[in-house]
């Protein structure tokens, strides 16, 4: 994978200054300001020593983050039985960058990342999330070089639900975040897709329709999620 911007590390102070650059260039933050860890500590270990004994399936399509990610039968609503889900519930930036060789091992054909709300949910920067999602997909780039990468929007909230107010109190950074992806994806050569737009009520917050708890998607919500990939033709 060749990237068009060269990286050169800065503050966050000066991120915060001269954005949107941040996208070309590597974040240096004290992470012990921020809770980096994982929402459940006991599940990210148990699904990350599942997924290690699992055989690898080398050129698979592999779907990549939390909760929302992991909530999905892809393999039935892609009718693949090769598809691979890494989504593990409550899962942020930090533990996906902990366990990218468990992803780049498969040599997937596509990865499809989704990850930041729970980021959000811990009031982690918009542009750390960014920053963390340039650093996956560039250890990605260098380890399976033959990947094509997409970075996926975050999906809306609903504050309408009582169940995850440290997520629907900010959905103005569920924004901000979106636009910082949607620029390190342009600087790192990979497709974005605005999910966001496909999900949201004409209040953009998350279309009820598709939700059960105003952050998690339905049924409903993840064969909207398949037919959008595979009728913009992301899966060919």
């Amino acid at each position: 994978m060749q990237y068009r911007v060269p990286l050169s590390i800065v503050t966050l102070s000066a991120v915060l200054a001269a954005w949107p650059s941040v996208c070309a260039q590597p974040l240096v933050t004290n992470q012990n300001l921020y809770d980096t860890t994982p929402n459940q500590p006991e599940h990210y270990a148990t699904m990350l020593e599942r997924f290690r004994q699992e055989p690898d399936v080398i050129g698979s399509v592999v779907f990549l983050g939390n909760s929302i990610t992991e909530g999905g039968r892809w393999r039935e609503l892609l009718a693949d039985s090769t598809v691979v889900n890494r989504g593990i519930s409550g899962d942020n930036t930090f533990g996906v960058l902990n366990r990218l060789d468990e992803i780049t091992r498969h040599g997937p054909s596509k990865l499809f990342i989704m990850i930041g709300v729970n980021d959000i949910s811990k009031d982690i920067p918009d542009e750390i999330i960014a920053d963390n999602v340039r650093q996956i997909i560039e250890r990605v780039g260098a380890e399976s070089p033959d990947t094509r990468i997409f970075v996926q929007s975050l999906l809306p909230v609903n504050p309408d639900y009582p169940g995850f107010p440290q997520h629907f109190a900010k959905e103005n950074h569920v924004a901000h975040a979106n636009r910082l992806l949607r620029e390190v994806a342009s600087a790192t050569e990979c497709r974005f897709i605005n999910l966001f737009a496909v999900f949201m009520n004409q209040q953009e917050r998350m279309d009820s329709r598709f939700t059960y708890d105003g952050l998690h998607l339905n049924q409903a919500g993840y064969e909207l999620w398949a037919a959008y990939l595979i009728s913009q033709g992301y899966l060919e």
